[in-house]
C-alpha cells in the first residue's frame, strides 16, 4: 500500500510541476489517477 502512496504522491508531483495552463493541469491529474488506477488494478489481480 505504501508504494502505491509514494507512486501516487510522485505523479502528483510531477504533473503540477510539469503543466502550464488550467486545461494542462486537469489533462496531468487525470493521466496521474489512470496511472494510479492502472497500478492499483494490477495489485488486485495479483491478489
Amino acid at each position: 500500500m505504501t508504494t502505491i502512496k509514494t507512486f501516487a504522491l510522485l505523479t502528483i508531483l510531477a504533473a503540477t510541476t510539469a503543466c502550464n495552463t488550467i486545461d494542462g493541469a486537469g489533462q496531468d491529474i487525470s493521466a496521474g489517477g489512470d496511472a494510479v488506477s492502472d497500478a492499483a488494478q494490477e495489485v488486485q489481480n495479483d491478489l
